[in-house]
């Protein structure tokens, strides 16, 4: 069984027992979160999207919050003297899913 949520502008497809790291939530390691934005569910034998799964919600327990490695962004302008490096990294949560409530 698998589903597909919304969290954070993306999209992920789940099953329990998944570990997957998502846009930062603020919440403390231990504590429990729900997403209620699914999309689809797979039960093994069809996949159901729409109003028949406007109720169902996907559970997670928080494992730790974190920063990912920084990402380099480097311009350059070939002959014309300007270059421009810049650095980011992205907060997220580590979450496991830990139900699939269809």
């Amino acid at each position: 069984m698998y589903a597909i949520i919304k969290t954070g502008g993306k999209q992920y497809k789940v099953s329990e027992g998944d570990i997957l790291n998502v846009d930062l939530l603020s919440k403390a390691p231990k504590e429990t979160v729900e997403f209620t934005e699914v999309i689809a569910v797979n039960d093994g034998k069809a996949l159901t999207t729409g109003e028949a799964v406007a109720s169902a919600k996907v559970t997670a327990e928080v494992i730790v919050e974190g920063r990912d490695k920084k990402v380099v962004i480097f311009k350059k302008r070939r002959r014309k003297d300007s270059k421009v490096k810049r650095g980011f990294r992205r907060s997220f949560t580590k979450v496991k899913i830990t139900k699939i409530a269809a």
